[in-house]
């Protein structure tokens, strides 16, 4: 499932993203005091946590706020701009400056892996981020700021702009398919009712007893498979940052360093 971002008013969205004070961003309406478009966004996001995007409406965030859907677009114009606002808000968690020290002035390579660290854990917070499509993006403060965060955690590397900009979307695409690999992984189980330890087992046994010469046909992925020594469950971190490591090697080979 694929969910295009700006899909709403761009004028509503966009002042809703920013704090426009024409646009204020808490309110009152009804008898019960308290829903703001800060509540609604909170509501959106436990919604699609719990439930994963497709349970998500206006219907069932008013719900999990004790009001009717109706209630609700005082505040927010509708889904659209709610799952902008809510992509932003789940972005806003990542850190908004990079930590002082040596780290962000002398070791870019350190700087790039915090980050891509916390992007990785974010998405994996809420796996339903990543079926939003980044064709078109936001535009809301955390998202450029998250930008703005990798910009400024490579600029010591001095890569030429070219090279720069193929270096920012190869690392934001590379934590971004990561962390989907390892959500549709863990969410496997929970939607097929196999888990992972069951489907390889039976496929394994049955292919030694169709391919009994597996090994000398593919005798290079037979060596990794068998040199694989990750413990349990550490499978996918690890992947992740050798992969991460081998990006940056390419990146800092641009640089001379």
């Amino acid at each position: 499932m694929t969910v295009y971002a700006g899909q709403g008013d761009a004028h509503r969205s966009l002042a809703l993203l920013w704090g426009h004070p024409g646009e204020p961003r808490t309110g009152r309406s009804g008898p019960k005091p308290g829903l703001s478009v800060d509540a609604i966004v909170s509501a959106g996001i436990a919604v699609a946590d719990a439930e994963g995007m497709a349970a998500l409406s206006m219907r069932a965030v008013g719900e999990r706020l004790g009001r009717t859907a109706m209630a609700l677009y005082t505040y927010v114009p509708g889904k659209a701009e709610l799952l902008d606002l809510m992509h932003d808000r789940v972005l806003a968690e990542l850190p908004a400056e990079l930590p002082p020290g040596p780290a962000q002035f002398d070791n870019w390579r350190a700087a790039v892996t915090a980050w891509a660290e916390e992007l990785y854990a974010c998405y994996l917070r809420h796996p339903w981020v990543l079926q939003v499509s980044q064709a078109r993006p936001v535009l809301g403060p955390a998202e450029l700021a998250a930008m703005e965060h990798l910009l400024t955690a490579l600029q010591p590397a001095g890569l030429p702009p070219g090279r720069l900009r193929g270096a920012v979307a190869a690392l934001w695409q590379f934590v971004r398919g990561t962390a989907a690999t390892t959500a549709d992984a863990r969410g496997a189980a929970a939607a097929t009712g196999v888990t992972d330890e069951e489907w390889w087992s039976t496929r394994s046994a049955r292919l030694a007893e169709l391919a009994p010469d597996f090994p000398r046909r593919f005798p290079l992925l037979t060596a990794l498979q068998s040199a694989a020594g990750a413990a349990p469950g550490d499978e996918d971190r690890d992947a992740f940052r050798t992969g991460l490591a081998v990006l940056l090697d390419g990146v800092a080979a641009g640089t001379g360093a």
